[in-house]
């Protein structure tokens, strides 16, 4: 399930480093190029219900290694795509199959990993997420260095693939994964439900800004840094994405202090950090930005952590729903900011773009202090 975790984020995050270059590329605008990546979060967002659907009703392995199978031969073809229309029609592609893993992996992780292990199964799985996120994009900026885009994109194609072999044979068979109806009525009775919880709908747009503003941040602070007076090449960019290793640390710490002071006060805490990193982004000296981005970056994946936990604890026994909902929010989030952000910086470059990012921190930071006079 590491192995799984890593490859699809690998995969889904490989071209955001390579923005830049994509634009002088195909001769488009950075907003455009940012589309390499909202097409595929796009597509994840909306086959993660289906997704889940599917794993229900035909068994979560089939499913998982079916979808990081295909899911790397698109890959693959991106690094020869002859056009930019069909670089994004391949990546809207991957994004809608990749979403057959995670819409089935905490389901697997649930039925077949034994409950003393279920914890540290989830971690590693989640740890796998984070570091592919980071290699994805930190690898493609350095071998785009060493040769170019189509190169970085092949060798992650390549990679996926291996990776996919790994899983097919290591992933041990479901032996008590139990089929369920796929019925229209009762997914919409249960869809209704989460809709109908006073929490859960604010949790989900939570979900939408934070990782809205996470990703619109990450897709152009490599044009920033690649301008005067910073001029910075891909591999130097690319080791800006390192910082995705203190989410590690920003997920284990949101657990403490969710025990400490609860849901209700630590996540509005967290917002309050990604609003201070966002702000030390504006000054002018480099390692003041990287210190902003590492700020902002610890803050987010706190409150992702903190956010998803309380999904799952309101949900009850529709928390497989529940969380395929959260999880198409928070994709929903990436690709529509994510895609506005290139609006935003081009109308008024990072000050323009911080404008943005900051409404929608301050709106996920109104919904937590909302969010404050629900029950524990």
């Amino acid at each position: 399930m590491f192995v799984g975790g890593f490859a699809t984020f690998a995969l889904v995050y490989s071209t955001q480093s390579l923005l830049p270059l994509l634009s002088a590329e195909f001769g488009v605008s950075a907003a455009s190029a940012s589309l390499t990546v909202s097409t595929t979060t796009a597509g994840l967002a909306l086959m993660l219900i289906p997704g889940s659907v599917l794993a229900d009703r035909f068994g979560r392995q089939r499913i998982m290694k079916w979808a990081l199978m295909i899911a790397a031969v698109l890959a693959l073809a991106t690094a020869f795509a002859p056009d930019f229309r069909s670089l994004l029609v391949l990546r809207a592609l991957l994004g809608a199959v990749i979403a057959g893993l995670p819409a089935a992996a905490m389901a697997y992780i649930g039925e077949e990993v034994a409950a003393n292990a279920q914890a540290r199964a989830m971690g590693l799985y989640i740890a796998g997420n984070a570091l592919g996120g980071m290699s994805g994009r930190f690898v493609s900026a350095l071998l785009a260095d060493l040769g170019s885009w189509r190169t970085a994109l092949a060798v992650i194609g390549a990679f996926g693939l291996l990776s996919a072999l790994v899983f097919w044979r290591r992933l041990a068979d479901s032996r008590h994964f139990q089929p369920r109806s796929a019925r229209p009525a009762r997914i919409l009775r249960d869809t209704l439900a989460i809709y109908r919880d006073p929490g859960l709908p604010w949790l989900f747009l939570i979900a939408f800004l934070a990782m809205g503003a996470f990703v619109g941040l990450y897709n152009f602070l490599g044009f920033r840094l690649q301008e005067p007076p910073y001029l910075l090449g891909q591999t130097a960019i690319g080791t800006v994405f390192l910082l995705y290793l203190v989410g590690t640390s920003a997920s284990a710490l949101s657990g403490r202090l969710a025990e400490r002071h609860g849901r209700q006060k630590a996540t509005w805490r967290m917002v309050a950090v990604m609003g201070a990193g966002l702000a030390l982004t504006l000054a002018q000296p480099l390692w003041l930005i990287v210190s902003g981005v590492g700020v902002f970056t610890f803050g987010f994946f706190a409150t992702h952590a903190l956010a998803s936990g309380w999904v799952g604890r309101r949900a009850g026994e529709r928390r497989a729903l529940a969380s395929a909902l959260y999880l198409s929010s928070y994709y929903l989030g990436a690709s529509v900011i994510g895609s506005l952000a290139g609006t935003a910086w081009t109308a008024g470059h990072w000050p323009g773009l911080a404008a943005l990012l900051g409404t929608c921190v301050l709106g996920t930071g109104a919904l937590a202090l909302w969010l404050r006079r629900l029950p524990t």
